[in-house]
């Protein structure tokens, strides 16, 4: 059986990012520009230009959405399920969903990678949980440990409605 593809969505529009006008969002050392977002994808996936600077990179986590790494510079040490490898520029790294991962910079210079999660949403959690900067490549202000410990609270109250666990604080 033959299915007719859907009719056009003229509500939907053309999404060209211009770097002069995105959010650029610090979360504990690294910078998330948000590229795509989910309304400009009727919810189907988002987009996020990720700087991961040395030693940058999240705690060990799961989430129940697809998240896709292209690496476009750099290397980092991914670990998926336990297991460690190093991905270089060039390379793409695809996480299904529910999967223990972690992703960090253990190298001397930064990591630039697209980030492309499917279904859309994790744009929104960086923008509610992060700290909005300059810049691409803007670092992020440094927590002292009293900020830190809010972060982490306000992220562990958070990762329920963005279907996120952390399996190990940052």
């Amino acid at each position: 059986m033959t299915t007719a593809v859907p009719p056009d969505n003229p509500k939907r529009n053309l999404t060209l990012a211009q770097p002069d006008n995105l959010p650029h969002i610090g979360m504990v050392g690294d910078t998330y520009t948000i590229t795509v977002t989910g309304e400009e994808t009727d919810g189907r996936f988002c987009v996020i230009d990720m700087h991961i600077p040395p030693g940058g990179g999240p705690p060990p986590h799961r989430h129940d959405f697809e998240e896709t790494f292209i690496l476009l510079e750099g290397e980092m040490e991914a670990t998926f399920r336990g297991r460690k490898l190093i991905v270089r520029a060039g390379k793409t790294l695809n996480i299904p969903a529910n999967a223990p991962h972690q992703f960090h910079n253990s190298f001397a210079g930064p990591v630039r990678m697209l980030c492309i999660c499917s279904p859309a949403g994790l744009e929104k959690f960086f923008i509610e949980v992060g700290i909005p900067v300059a810049t691409r490549t803007t670092h992020p202000p440094e927590l002292d440990e009293k900020e830190r410990a809010a972060f982490i609270e306000k992220v562990k109250t958070l990762n329920p409605k963005y279907r996120t666990e952390l399996l190990r604080e940052a």
